[in-house]
């Protein structure tokens, strides 16, 4: 089965092939991240023209790459949502055009559905169950994942997504766009909590999870130190720690909290988060301890990527999910709506 995928649900323009036989055969990824960096995020029109003007291209070096023609492939997989709402409907309507052209079923893909299946491209994948942790810019999420496609989320943020208090901090820090690597690098050159930052509904029973306040109590403190005149290389770094500490501890603590609730042992952490190095390094440490795993895909399946909507898509072709009928296009989209595979 050969089955190309599609991404376009926010700012990255992804496109793969997958081959059921021999794993991903050709992949491209263009950003977005110079065109939007004078906007300081996503502006939501200039990313779906952007979309129009690099998928077709993209779609015909992977092709190459992959030493196929359209003609080959089995199926085209395409992100449906959740997402911009334009962004995605650029995938949808190309995705949906070139099967039609080919004479193969055009496959919706639920975009968290990828990443959280993005750690079995990986040469030790996760056996079934597993919770998955899901941390992007727009999601996170708590998974029960019983099996393919059946799946209760069992925690979430209930305001600011983690990667988008990562970015929402980095701008009150004056640093560039995107903000969450650009703040994990800093924090890298201090080596104390410094701050007494909160860590929101740690100490509450269940998974949920809010990263608001945090925001709010990092920015009370940059009022504070630029009132006084402190707010220097050495203060902004030590508030870039400890803002990802009181992060990583509360998505670490949650995690743990999800594994003993369902008796699961595997852990998947997929999203742009998911490549943060001090959420890995504590997660090993702790998860190591407990005779639990954790599951990563590589650092380039992380963010998104064609590769996760081609795999995807490919599952549920095999799982004998109909062809879509027209295009499906999803700003929102529970992921516990999906069916089981």
């Amino acid at each position: 089965m050969l089955v190309l995928g599609i991404e376009t649900s926010c700012d990255e323009t992804g496109v793969a092939v997958y081959d059921a036989a021999q794993g991903i055969r050709a992949h491209r990824l263009y950003s977005q991240i110079a065109l939007h960096a004078q906007y300081g995020g996503v502006v939501p029109e200039l990313a779906s023209r952007d979309h129009i003007r690099k998928l077709l291209p993209l779609v015909e070096e992977t092709l190459r790459e992959a030493g196929i023609t359209g003609g080959d492939l089995d199926a085209v997989a395409y992100t449906a949502g959740p997402g911009l709402i334009g962004a995605v409907l650029v995938g949808g309507t190309v995705a949906t055009g070139l099967a039609m052209a080919w004479g193969v079923p055009a496959i919706p893909v639920h975009h968290m559905e990828a990443h959280l299946l993005a750690p079995m491209l990986e040469e030790n994948p996760p056996e079934f169950p597993f919770v998955a942790l899901l941390v992007s810019g727009g999601h996170t999420l708590l998974v029960d994942v019983a099996a393919p496609g059946n799946y209760t989320v069992i925690g979430e943020s209930l305001d600011d997504a983690a990667g988008e208090a990562f970015d929402k901090t980095a701008k009150l820090l004056g640093l560039p766009y995107p903000g969450g690597p650009a703040l994990a690098a800093l924090a890298e050159h201090s080596k104390v909590d410094r701050f007494d930052f909160p860590r929101p509904m740690l100490k509450k029973p269940g998974l949920d999870m809010s990263f608001s306040g945090l925001k709010t109590a990092v920015m009370l403190k940059v009022r504070e130190l630029e009132a006084a005149d402190e707010l220097n290389e050495s203060a902004r770094a030590d508030l870039a720690n400890s803002f990802q500490c009181a992060v990583v501890e509360t998505l670490v603590a949650k995690s743990l909290r999800a594994l003993d609730q369902t008796g699961y042992v595997s852990l998947v952490v997929a999203g742009g988060v998911g490549a943060n190095k001090k959420l890995r390094q504590d997660l090993q440490q702790i998860l190591s301890q407990t005779q639990r795993q954790v599951f990563y895909p590589r650092p380039e399946y992380c963010t998104d990527n064609g590769a996760m909507v081609a795999f995807a898509g490919a599952q549920r072709m095999a799982s004998g999910q109909p062809a879509a009928q027209g295009v499906v296009a999803k700003a929102r989209w529970a992921l516990d709506e999906l069916s089981a595979m």
